[in-house]
Protein backbone atom coordinates (compact mmCIF):
# COMPACT_ATOMS: atom_id res chain seq x y z
CA UNK A 1 0.00 0.00 0.00
CA UNK A 2 2.87 2.21 0.73
CA UNK A 3 4.59 1.67 -2.62
CA UNK A 4 1.20 2.38 -4.27
CA UNK A 5 0.60 5.69 -2.64
CA UNK A 6 3.88 7.18 -3.47
CA UNK A 7 4.23 5.95 -7.09
CA UNK A 8 0.51 8.02 -7.12
CA UNK A 9 2.18 10.82 -5.32
CA UNK A 10 5.54 10.71 -7.67
CA UNK A 11 2.65 10.92 -10.98
CA UNK A 12 0.66 13.88 -9.66
CA UNK A 13 4.46 15.49 -9.17
CA UNK A 14 4.88 15.29 -12.74
CA UNK A 15 1.47 16.00 -14.13
CA UNK A 16 1.69 19.39 -13.72
CA UNK A 17 -1.94 21.12 -12.89
CA UNK A 18 -4.54 22.70 -15.92
CA UNK A 19 -4.04 26.46 -15.31
CA UNK A 20 -7.92 27.68 -14.84
CA UNK A 21 -9.01 29.45 -18.39
CA UNK A 22 -10.92 32.76 -18.21
CA UNK A 23 -13.26 33.65 -20.45
CA UNK A 24 -14.80 36.98 -20.22
CA UNK A 25 -18.19 37.70 -19.76
CA UNK A 26 -19.77 38.38 -23.14
CA UNK A 27 -23.76 39.29 -22.79
CA UNK A 28 -23.95 38.95 -26.22
CA UNK A 29 -22.56 35.18 -26.19
CA UNK A 30 -24.60 34.55 -22.71
CA UNK A 31 -27.82 35.69 -23.71
CA UNK A 32 -30.65 32.39 -24.41
CA UNK A 33 -33.10 33.14 -27.50
CA UNK A 34 -36.63 33.20 -26.23
CA UNK A 35 -37.88 29.82 -26.51
CA UNK A 36 -40.75 29.33 -29.18
CA UNK A 37 -44.62 29.27 -28.34
CA UNK A 38 -45.48 26.39 -26.76
CA UNK A 39 -48.48 24.71 -27.07
CA UNK A 40 -50.36 22.45 -24.46
CA UNK A 41 -50.81 19.46 -26.58
CA UNK A 42 -47.32 17.70 -27.56
CA UNK A 43 -47.02 17.79 -31.61
CA UNK A 44 -47.60 20.81 -32.22
CA UNK A 45 -50.53 23.82 -32.90
CA UNK A 46 -53.40 23.16 -35.03
CA UNK A 47 -52.25 24.72 -37.91
CA UNK A 48 -49.42 21.86 -38.15
CA UNK A 49 -51.31 19.30 -37.16
CA UNK A 50 -53.30 20.51 -40.29
CA UNK A 51 -50.68 21.15 -42.99
CA UNK A 52 -49.99 17.79 -42.19
CA UNK A 53 -53.37 16.14 -42.07
CA UNK A 54 -53.14 17.96 -45.52
CA UNK A 55 -50.01 16.66 -47.11
CA UNK A 56 -51.16 13.10 -45.66
CA UNK A 57 -54.56 13.71 -48.39
CA UNK A 58 -52.65 15.17 -51.23
CA UNK A 59 -50.16 12.63 -51.31
CA UNK A 60 -52.73 10.45 -51.27
CA UNK A 61 -54.50 11.81 -53.89
CA UNK A 62 -51.28 12.23 -56.10
CA UNK A 63 -49.95 8.76 -55.11
CA UNK A 64 -53.28 7.00 -56.55
CA UNK A 65 -53.20 9.00 -59.79
CA UNK A 66 -49.78 7.71 -60.44
CA UNK A 67 -51.07 4.54 -59.95
CA UNK A 68 -53.81 4.58 -62.51
CA UNK A 69 -51.31 6.47 -64.85
CA UNK A 70 -48.99 3.30 -64.47
CA UNK A 71 -51.79 1.17 -65.39
CA UNK A 72 -53.40 3.03 -68.46
CA UNK A 73 -54.55 -0.43 -70.45
CA UNK A 74 -56.38 -1.17 -67.59
CA UNK A 75 -57.87 2.60 -65.92
CA UNK A 76 -58.81 3.13 -69.48
CA UNK A 77 -61.23 0.23 -70.11
CA UNK A 78 -62.61 0.94 -66.77
CA UNK A 79 -63.16 4.78 -67.48
CA UNK A 80 -64.92 3.60 -70.08
CA UNK A 81 -67.14 1.35 -69.00
CA UNK A 82 -68.04 4.15 -66.68
CA UNK A 83 -67.95 7.02 -68.63
CA UNK A 84 -70.76 4.93 -70.67
CA UNK A 85 -73.21 4.15 -68.25
CA UNK A 86 -73.29 7.73 -67.06
CA UNK A 87 -73.65 9.38 -70.87
CA UNK A 88 -76.37 7.02 -71.44
CA UNK A 89 -77.80 8.67 -67.59
CA UNK A 90 -77.31 12.38 -69.11
CA UNK A 91 -78.33 10.73 -72.55
CA UNK A 92 -82.10 10.51 -70.64
CA UNK A 93 -81.81 13.52 -68.63
CA UNK A 94 -81.44 15.74 -71.90
CA UNK A 95 -83.88 13.85 -73.36
CA UNK A 96 -86.60 14.67 -70.74
CA UNK A 97 -85.43 18.51 -70.63
CA UNK A 98 -85.99 18.63 -74.28
CA UNK A 99 -89.39 17.00 -74.39
CA UNK A 100 -90.38 19.47 -71.73
CA UNK A 101 -88.95 22.20 -73.90
CA UNK A 102 -91.32 20.94 -76.77
CA UNK A 103 -94.20 20.70 -74.26
CA UNK A 104 -93.52 23.95 -73.56
CA UNK A 105 -93.77 25.06 -76.85
CA UNK A 106 -97.46 22.75 -77.65
CA UNK A 107 -98.83 24.46 -74.52
CA UNK A 108 -100.39 27.35 -76.80
CA UNK A 109 -102.43 24.54 -78.44
CA UNK A 110 -103.68 24.10 -75.16
CA UNK A 111 -105.36 27.08 -74.35
CA UNK A 112 -109.01 27.46 -73.69
CA UNK A 113 -111.15 29.59 -76.01
CA UNK A 114 -113.96 31.35 -74.16
CA UNK A 115 -116.91 32.28 -77.04
CA UNK A 116 -119.14 35.12 -75.26
CA UNK A 117 -122.68 36.00 -76.36
CA UNK A 118 -123.88 38.23 -79.06
CA UNK A 119 -125.00 40.96 -76.54
CA UNK A 120 -121.66 41.72 -74.72
CA UNK A 121 -119.56 44.64 -76.19
CA UNK A 122 -116.50 45.09 -76.72
CA UNK A 123 -115.80 47.64 -73.71
CA UNK A 124 -117.32 44.83 -71.63
CA UNK A 125 -115.77 42.39 -73.23
CA UNK A 126 -112.16 43.93 -72.64
CA UNK A 127 -112.93 44.43 -68.90
CA UNK A 128 -113.80 40.77 -68.31
CA UNK A 129 -110.19 40.04 -70.30
CA UNK A 130 -108.55 42.40 -67.53
CA UNK A 131 -110.35 40.42 -64.86
CA UNK A 132 -109.20 37.25 -66.32
CA UNK A 133 -105.52 38.30 -66.94
CA UNK A 134 -105.14 39.57 -63.12
CA UNK A 135 -105.87 35.57 -62.21
CA UNK A 136 -102.41 34.39 -61.54
CA UNK A 137 -102.64 30.95 -62.58
CA UNK A 138 -102.94 32.59 -66.17
CA UNK A 139 -100.23 33.60 -68.30
CA UNK A 140 -101.85 35.30 -71.20
CA UNK A 141 -104.87 36.87 -72.25
CA UNK A 142 -105.96 37.39 -75.83
CA UNK A 143 -108.86 39.33 -76.52
CA UNK A 144 -109.85 38.74 -80.14
CA UNK A 145 -112.96 41.03 -81.28
CA UNK A 146 -115.76 40.58 -83.93
CA UNK A 147 -114.53 42.51 -86.40
CA UNK A 148 -110.71 40.97 -86.43
CA UNK A 149 -112.43 37.57 -86.22
CA UNK A 150 -114.20 38.40 -89.36
CA UNK A 151 -110.53 39.74 -90.81
CA UNK A 152 -109.31 36.41 -89.56
CA UNK A 153 -112.34 34.38 -91.14
CA UNK A 154 -112.05 36.23 -94.70
CA UNK A 155 -107.93 35.76 -95.22
CA UNK A 156 -107.26 31.85 -94.18
CA UNK A 157 -110.88 30.93 -95.12
CA UNK A 158 -110.90 31.47 -98.91
CA UNK A 159 -114.50 32.56 -98.69
CA UNK A 160 -113.84 36.44 -98.66
CA UNK A 161 -116.30 37.21 -101.26
CA UNK A 162 -119.09 35.44 -99.30
CA UNK A 163 -118.32 36.90 -96.14
CA UNK A 164 -118.46 40.44 -97.70
CA UNK A 165 -122.39 39.16 -99.05
CA UNK A 166 -123.14 38.80 -95.03
CA UNK A 167 -125.65 41.97 -93.35
CA UNK A 168 -124.11 41.21 -89.89
CA UNK A 169 -121.28 39.70 -88.36
CA UNK A 170 -122.21 36.11 -87.46
CA UNK A 171 -119.17 35.51 -85.74
CA UNK A 172 -118.56 36.41 -81.30
CA UNK A 173 -115.94 37.87 -79.35
CA UNK A 174 -113.22 35.10 -78.62
CA UNK A 175 -111.33 35.38 -75.44
CA UNK A 176 -108.13 33.05 -75.69
CA UNK A 177 -106.43 32.02 -72.06
CA UNK A 178 -103.43 30.28 -71.62
CA UNK A 179 -103.11 29.21 -68.35
CA UNK A 180 -99.67 28.47 -66.39
CA UNK A 181 -98.27 25.26 -65.72
CA UNK A 182 -101.54 23.42 -68.12
CA UNK A 183 -98.87 20.17 -68.48
CA UNK A 184 -98.02 19.66 -64.85
CA UNK A 185 -101.78 20.14 -63.72
CA UNK A 186 -104.47 18.88 -65.64
CA UNK A 187 -107.07 18.71 -62.28
CA UNK A 188 -106.01 22.92 -61.84
CA UNK A 189 -107.00 23.27 -66.24
CA UNK A 190 -110.06 21.40 -65.70
CA UNK A 191 -110.91 23.69 -62.75
CA UNK A 192 -110.27 26.91 -64.30
CA UNK A 193 -112.16 26.09 -67.16
CA UNK A 194 -115.47 24.46 -64.82
CA UNK A 195 -115.29 28.15 -63.50
CA UNK A 196 -114.99 30.36 -66.80
CA UNK A 197 -118.52 27.94 -68.05
CA UNK A 198 -119.83 29.33 -65.22
CA UNK A 199 -119.36 33.23 -66.54
CA UNK A 200 -122.16 35.58 -67.22
CA UNK A 201 -120.12 36.71 -70.23
CA UNK A 202 -119.27 33.50 -71.40
CA UNK A 203 -121.38 31.45 -74.06
CA UNK A 204 -119.49 28.53 -74.80
CA UNK A 205 -115.69 27.24 -73.07
CA UNK A 206 -113.82 25.24 -75.62
CA UNK A 207 -110.12 23.25 -74.70
CA UNK A 208 -109.10 19.89 -75.67
CA UNK A 209 -108.73 18.01 -71.82
CA UNK A 210 -107.89 14.73 -73.88
CA UNK A 211 -105.24 16.15 -75.86
CA UNK A 212 -103.76 17.47 -72.70
CA UNK A 213 -104.26 14.37 -70.34
CA UNK A 214 -102.39 12.54 -72.48
CA UNK A 215 -99.64 14.52 -73.26
CA UNK A 216 -99.11 14.90 -69.33
CA UNK A 217 -99.47 11.14 -69.38
CA UNK A 218 -96.96 10.95 -71.88
CA UNK A 219 -94.23 13.47 -69.87
CA UNK A 220 -94.62 11.85 -66.44
CA UNK A 221 -94.08 8.30 -68.00
CA UNK A 222 -90.82 10.15 -69.87
CA UNK A 223 -89.76 11.38 -66.40
CA UNK A 224 -89.98 8.06 -64.10
CA UNK A 225 -88.43 6.35 -67.33
CA UNK A 226 -85.50 9.07 -67.49
CA UNK A 227 -84.75 8.60 -63.27
CA UNK A 228 -85.23 4.83 -63.36
CA UNK A 229 -82.61 3.94 -65.70
CA UNK A 230 -80.55 6.76 -64.22
CA UNK A 231 -80.79 4.75 -60.85
CA UNK A 232 -79.85 1.16 -62.43
CA UNK A 233 -76.91 2.75 -64.47
CA UNK A 234 -75.92 4.87 -61.45
CA UNK A 235 -75.97 1.37 -59.39
CA UNK A 236 -73.86 -0.25 -62.10
CA UNK A 237 -71.51 2.63 -61.74
CA UNK A 238 -71.57 1.58 -58.12
CA UNK A 239 -70.42 -2.00 -58.70
CA UNK A 240 -68.32 -1.42 -61.11
CA UNK A 241 -66.22 1.16 -59.42
CA UNK A 242 -65.71 -0.96 -56.12
CA UNK A 243 -65.02 -4.20 -58.29
CA UNK A 244 -61.92 -2.12 -59.90
CA UNK A 245 -61.30 -1.06 -56.14
CA UNK A 246 -61.36 -4.42 -55.12
CA UNK A 247 -59.32 -5.80 -57.57
CA UNK A 248 -56.40 -3.07 -56.61
CA UNK A 249 -56.78 -4.38 -52.63
CA UNK A 250 -56.52 -7.76 -53.52
CA UNK A 251 -53.41 -6.95 -55.30
CA UNK A 252 -51.93 -4.88 -53.10
CA UNK A 253 -52.59 -7.01 -50.00
CA UNK A 254 -49.60 -7.47 -48.85
CA UNK A 255 -48.69 -3.76 -48.72
CA UNK A 256 -51.85 -3.51 -46.90
CA UNK A 257 -51.18 -6.75 -43.94
CA UNK A 258 -47.68 -4.77 -43.42
CA UNK A 259 -49.62 -1.54 -42.61
CA UNK A 260 -51.90 -3.25 -40.32
CA UNK A 261 -49.30 -4.93 -38.26
CA UNK A 262 -47.72 -1.61 -37.90
CA UNK A 263 -50.81 -0.57 -36.72
CA UNK A 264 -52.44 1.61 -39.32
CA UNK A 265 -55.69 2.37 -38.89
CA UNK A 266 -58.73 1.16 -42.00
CA UNK A 267 -59.09 4.93 -42.51
CA UNK A 268 -55.60 5.21 -43.35
CA UNK A 269 -55.40 2.28 -45.57
CA UNK A 270 -59.16 3.32 -47.36
CA UNK A 271 -57.61 6.76 -48.27
CA UNK A 272 -55.99 6.45 -51.53
CA UNK A 273 -58.12 3.51 -52.14
CA UNK A 274 -60.72 6.18 -52.06
CA UNK A 275 -59.18 9.01 -54.23
CA UNK A 276 -58.76 5.99 -56.81
CA UNK A 277 -62.50 5.87 -56.79
CA UNK A 278 -62.85 9.14 -56.85
CA UNK A 279 -59.88 9.49 -59.87
CA UNK A 280 -62.36 6.89 -61.57
CA UNK A 281 -65.66 8.63 -61.41
CA UNK A 282 -64.10 12.02 -62.02
CA UNK A 283 -62.71 10.94 -65.78
CA UNK A 284 -65.41 9.32 -66.42
CA UNK A 285 -67.61 12.21 -65.91
CA UNK A 286 -65.56 14.28 -68.12
CA UNK A 287 -65.19 11.54 -70.90
CA UNK A 288 -69.10 10.78 -70.50
CA UNK A 289 -69.54 14.65 -70.94
CA UNK A 290 -67.81 14.63 -74.38
CA UNK A 291 -69.39 11.62 -75.36
CA UNK A 292 -72.93 13.32 -75.15
CA UNK A 293 -71.49 16.55 -76.79
CA UNK A 294 -70.58 14.07 -79.48
CA UNK A 295 -74.06 12.58 -79.58
CA UNK A 296 -75.94 16.02 -79.27
CA UNK A 297 -73.27 17.62 -82.12
CA UNK A 298 -74.24 14.54 -84.35
CA UNK A 299 -78.37 15.49 -83.98
CA UNK A 300 -78.63 18.39 -83.27
CA UNK A 301 -78.71 19.39 -87.70
CA UNK A 302 -81.53 17.49 -88.06
CA UNK A 303 -83.66 18.04 -85.48
CA UNK A 304 -83.58 21.82 -85.95
CA UNK A 305 -84.09 21.16 -89.18
CA UNK A 306 -86.88 19.63 -89.14
CA UNK A 307 -88.66 21.82 -86.51
CA UNK A 308 -88.00 24.42 -89.41
CA UNK A 309 -89.87 22.34 -91.71
CA UNK A 310 -92.93 22.31 -89.27
CA UNK A 311 -92.33 26.56 -88.80
CA UNK A 312 -91.24 26.05 -85.04
CA UNK A 313 -88.32 27.47 -83.50
CA UNK A 314 -87.13 24.25 -80.94
CA UNK A 315 -83.27 24.07 -80.21
CA UNK A 316 -81.87 21.30 -78.78
CA UNK A 317 -80.50 21.71 -75.10
CA UNK A 318 -77.74 20.79 -73.32
CA UNK A 319 -75.90 20.61 -69.96
CA UNK A 320 -75.84 24.37 -68.87
CA UNK A 321 -72.36 25.20 -66.38
CA UNK A 322 -74.10 24.11 -63.41
CA UNK A 323 -75.73 20.88 -64.43
CA UNK A 324 -71.97 20.25 -65.80
CA UNK A 325 -70.93 20.29 -62.62
CA UNK A 326 -73.72 18.22 -61.10
CA UNK A 327 -72.41 15.68 -63.52
CA UNK A 328 -68.68 15.64 -63.01
CA UNK A 329 -69.76 15.98 -58.45
CA UNK A 330 -72.22 12.98 -59.13
CA UNK A 331 -70.09 10.76 -61.20
CA UNK A 332 -66.87 11.55 -58.51
CA UNK A 333 -69.24 10.58 -55.73
CA UNK A 334 -70.50 7.18 -57.27
CA UNK A 335 -66.94 6.47 -57.83
CA UNK A 336 -65.99 7.36 -53.93
CA UNK A 337 -69.57 5.41 -52.51
CA UNK A 338 -68.74 2.66 -54.22
CA UNK A 339 -64.65 2.05 -53.30
CA UNK A 340 -66.14 2.89 -49.90
CA UNK A 341 -67.85 0.12 -49.62
CA UNK A 342 -65.75 -2.76 -51.24
CA UNK A 343 -63.58 -1.44 -49.04
CA UNK A 344 -65.66 -1.60 -45.52
CA UNK A 345 -66.34 -5.03 -45.84
CA UNK A 346 -62.93 -5.95 -47.24
CA UNK A 347 -60.59 -4.56 -44.70
CA UNK A 348 -63.02 -6.07 -42.06
CA UNK A 349 -62.69 -9.66 -43.68
CA UNK A 350 -58.75 -8.68 -43.99
CA UNK A 351 -56.69 -9.95 -41.08
CA UNK A 352 -52.72 -10.06 -40.98
CA UNK A 353 -51.07 -13.49 -39.91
Amino acid sequence: MTIFRSLYDAREEKIPARPHRYHPTNKTATQTRPDGPKTRVSGGDFRDKMHAYLDLHAHALFSSLGRLVDSPYTSIMTITVLAIAISLASVFYITVANLQQLSGNLEASNQISLFLRDDISDASAKKFAESIRQNPVIQEVKLITKNQALEEFRTYSGFGEAVTALEKNPLPIVIQVLPKNTLENGRELEKLLNTFKQAVEVDFAQVDMQWVKRLQSFMELARRTGTVLSLLLGIAVLFVAGNTIRLELHNRREEVEIAKLVGATNSFIQRPFLYSGFWLGFFAGVTAWFIVAVMILIVKHPIEELSGLYEGDFHLLFLSYSETLALLFISSLLGIVGSWAVLSYQLQQLKPE
